[in-house]
């Protein structure tokens, strides 16, 4: 009795289409127009010219385990087929590197295998009631109507309860619930911590006690929050194939298949929507400044995260545009002192990160980082570039405290003094720990768990609350 499996969703715990199209559009994201013209012709037809473009490292796919150790267990005589709506090349290709299969029957561009038109071939094939079959979805439903047994795998439990009222169902491996705990690492609501950068406007103004300033820098961090969650999901769903070569990166919800791409697709112009409708209600200026740090992260997101150098750039202006967003949403004046104490401060922070990515890449025996423009050789370069520029950011801050415009804010600015020597202290040691090998690979997330790095921010505190 031939075992007949299908693959997206079921033997594999992602969609070969999503994946195929994803990584076109993450090398060119005008290939969406593409799409829309082959769709024309049918959706067979779509998939094949995408799997003719597409290069898809089968080996990185995100398989069931459960599925793969029951294949392998079942009588070694019985005949396998790998039965998939996917096109016939990534099919293929898919089968070759598992191995155990007898033969293959997917989409070829012609016939979209799906639904009937599967229930149909297999019947062809294997004669009414000939057969088994393993799937995951409602058109598996037709499939099972003409099949021997039906093998239900991660499938809602509404589409369980109709296979076992209708179908003779044998064997059940229950899908694995994507809780709000695998939601939260999606959205990565840790991140929203660099948003507090929007309340610094509100601090240097002295308008901590100004109620509708303080309400609008709260809608202003939502803004900014949802925008950036829907960003990180986008970001996500583009780097698969990355994420799965990096040794954390690989757990991510999207990369590890803990979450299906289709929620991914929706959830992310979901949250660009309404962070946007949120910042239309403070204004268009800021509206306006929202669309630009979207705009910087799609285009960072596409493109310019490959290129060496102007990357980490990138990121340093993107922490620098949450202050610009703070200062438009109370409307005040822009500071220069601050912009330029930013620039310099997070850009050390962005060579951080990447310095950070590469010693653990040297440390797995890699010469290249992934999807980047850099190699492992570039780690001097970037610790010198990093270190200097965190160094600079306290010369910003020395001149400020110096400066006629630290006279007007505060009434003790020499108290201001003390923010120089624990700056540099900060600096230096998370370099430190970056060069022996212990920094997290998100400086976000270490000065979060930083125990020293929650002390020097509460002394810092206390010298601006002096200094006022």
């Amino acid at each position: 009795m031939p075992l007949c499996v299908d693959l997206d969703g079921t033997l594999l715990r992602s969609d070969l289409l999503l994946e195929s199209a994803l990584s076109l559009l993450r090398r060119n994201p005008f290939y969406l127009l593409s799409f829309v013209v082959w769709l024309i012709h049918g959706k067979a037809r779509l998939k094949r010219e995408i799997a003719l473009r597409a290069n898809v490292d089968v080996s990185l796919l995100p398989y069931d385990t459960r599925v793969l150790t029951w294949l392998r267990d079942e009588n070694i005589a019985r005949k396998k087929v790998l039965c998939s709506a996917s096109d016939r090349l990534l099919v293929d290709a898919v089968a070759n590197y598992l191995g155990g299969f007898d033969t293959v029957l997917a989409s070829d561009g012609l016939v979209n295998l799906s639904g009937s038109r599967k229930a149909q071939a297999l019947v062809e094939n294997y004669s009414e009631r000939g057969f088994d079959y393993a799937g995951n979805a409602a058109p598996d439903m037709q499939v099972w109507s003409h099949a021997r047994q039906a093998i239900v795998v991660n499938a809602s439990p509404a589409l369980l309860r109709r296979a076992r009222k209708a179908f003779s169902v044998t064997q059940v491996f229950a899908r694995e619930k994507s809780g709000v705990r695998i939601w939260v690492r999606a959205l990565r609501l840790h991140q929203w911590l660099k948003n507090l950068l929007i309340f610094l406007p509100l601090l240097a103004a002295h308008m901590l006690f100004a109620p509708q300033a303080i309400q609008r820098s709260i809608v202003a961090f939502f803004c900014f929050g949802l925008c950036a969650s829907g960003v990180y999901l986008l970001n996500d769903l583009l780097d698969l194939e990355s994420d799965r070569r990096h040794p954390r990166k690989r757990l991510r919800p999207f990369a590890a298949g803990t979450l299906s791409l289709v929620a991914g697709l929706v959830a992310a112009p979901l949250l660009a929507l309404i962070s946007f409708a949120l910042a239309l209600f403070l204004s268009p200026i800021f509206a306006a400044v929202l669309l630009s740090y979207y705009a910087l992260t799609l285009a960072y997101s596409f493109a310019l995260k490959r290129i060496a150098m102007l990357d980490a750039i990138v990121l340093g202006a993107l922490y620098t545009v949450r202050i610009v967003a703070g200062t438009v949403a109370i409307r005040t004046a822009l500071s220069f002192w601050l912009l330029a104490f930013s620039m310099f401060l997070f850009l050390s922070l962005a060579m951080l990160k990447r310095y950070t990515e590469l010693r653990g890449l040297r440390d797995a025996g890699q010469t290249e980082a992934s999807g980047r423009g850099y190699a492992v050789d570039d780690l001097p370069l970037i610790e010198s570039l990093g270190g200097s520029s965190g160094f600079l950011s306290v010369l910003v801050l020395a001149l400020y405290i110096n400066s006629t415009a630290s006279e007007v804010l505060y009434r003790h600015p020499q108290m201001l003094w003390m923010l120089c020597p624990l700056l540099l202290y900060w600096v230096s040691r998370a370099w430190l720990i970056a060069h022996r090998g212990a920094m997290h690979d998100d400086p976000v997330v270490f000065a979060l768990l930083d125990r020293i790095s929650r002390i020097i921010l509460v002394l810092c505190g206390a010298a601006i609350v002096g200094a006022i």
